[in-house]
This record gives C-alpha cells, structure tokens and sequence, in this order.
C-alpha cells in the first residue's frame, strides 16, 4: 500500500515533484484538481476518467508500475480505466494487474520555431465553413485519429489548400500553459511533397505565439513521422506506454 508521506495533495503539488516536466503541464492543464502519488523517483497522477486518461505518471517504470498496482489493489483504477505510464514491456504487469490494451509513443516537444521548410505551403485557420471538407479529409485520410471535428479539446483547426481543395490538416489541441498539436494527416494522393513538413512547422510557429512549448504524440512504429518531427525541432523525447485496463 501507499504511505501518506508519499501522497501529493494537489496538481501544484504534483508539478513540483516533476520539476514543472512539460508532459506534466500539458497532461494537468486545464482538468481539475488531482491527486498524486510518489515513489522512488516516479510520480503518478489521478484525474476524473472523464476528463481524460485516469491517470498518467513519469519516471521511472518499476516504481509507477508498483502505485498502479497498490491502487488497482485499493479499488481507486478499475477496468477501462486508461493510463500513459513511464515505458515498459508488456509482461512486467503479467499476473499482477489484467491490461486489455497496451501500446508504446513518445511524447515530443519543442520551444523553438522551426526553420522555413523548402516549398513550404502557407497553412490557414479553418473556419466552420470548412467543417465537411475537414470531416471528408479526416475520414479518407487517418480514419484512427482520435482528433476529429466537434472534438471538444480542439482549440482549432488547421489546414493547407491547394486551389479550393483542403489537403492537409491538423488539430490545435492546447491547454493549460503548453501547447500541443495532433492529428496532422495529409490527403494520401498528396503525399511526398512535403506538405506534412509545411503543415508541422506552420502549425507550430502559430501555437508557440501563444505558448512557450509545443508538445505532439507520435507512436513507434510511425518511424517517419518522428523523422520529420526532430528535423523540425521536436528533439525533446519522453517514451510512454498507454494502457486500458481489463
């Protein structure tokens, strides 16, 4: 179980112990008040599964592994309860806590623009007359994405045209003091001519106007993607594990 010396009472509280880590500030701002548990180095979270994942942590795996065991032990995480935790293998939790999903990404941030890209498309706010263009690129082109139109988290979105055609996209996702920039997809007949480049640095000069860092989420196994994004700047990396329990 979990001493009361090692409970953070408050998300400032949390903060503190993270030393103010960008995912912390992204994953923390603007949901409400949380609670927190510390041990050996590793800081975990807990806010309204409503809000988002139920819990997130960072540092190191083993000892935010053992917290999520004493609570799911406690009845505080619970089946279809979703966490972002330090990276681990999949069998760590093997006949300890019963996980229904798992998959591995990297949180990526940045605090500086990024160069002017070669050819580079100017990338425009879109509007609400743009909603059923978005919707159709969306659906043709990243039919996974968890950012879609009436998406309540997104502050905007954002898109390149060529003629009166929308090809490119990607959601404003910020909150809090950080800003964070998702589901950037390019139309697939308009790929390789680097317009995902364009709509990455466009959309991150328009965020960091606003913001003193930008964030963005990338999976694994979408080596290319990461390429692109450390050649525009997003060279800070935090390795995650997101789970569903069973």
């Amino acid at each position: 179980m979990i001493i009361d010396e090692q409970v953070l009472q408050d998300r400032s509280a949390v903060l503190a112990a993270v030393g103010h880590h960008p995912f912390a500030r992204h994953a923390l701002g603007g949901r409400p008040p949380v609670r927190g548990y510390q041990r050996d180095g590793a800081v975990l979270w807990l806010v309204p599964p409503e809000h988002g994942p139920a819990g997130c942590a960072i540092g190191p795996a083993g000892p935010a592994l053992e917290i999520c065991v004493a609570l799911a032990t406690d009845g505080v995480l619970r089946s279809g309860h979703r966490l972002h935790l330090p990276r681990h293998d999949r069998g760590l939790l093997v006949d300890r806590l019963a996980v229904a999903e798992h998959s591995d990404w990297d949180f990526h941030w940045t605090d500086t623009s990024p160069p002017a890209q070669p050819d580079e498309q100017p990338v425009v706010r879109l509007t609400a007359a743009d909603q059923p263009a978005l919707a159709a690129l969306v659906e043709e082109s990243f039919p996974s994405s968890t950012s879609r139109p009436g998406d309540p988290r997104v502050v905007d979105w954002y898109g390149i045209r060529v003629g009166d055609r929308l090809v490119a996209c990607g959601a404003d996702r910020s909150q809090g003091d950080i800003g964070f920039i998702a589901g950037l997809t390019v139309a697939p007949d308009q790929r390789g001519r680097g317009l995902g480049a364009s709509l990455t640095a466009g959309m991150t000069r328009a965020v960091l106007a606003r913001h003193d860092t930008v964030g963005l989420g990338v999976y694994t196994h979408n080596v290319g993607a990461a390429r692109l994004y450390r050649r525009l700047g997003f060279t800070n990396t935090l390795p995650l594990s997101s789970i569903r329990l069973a």
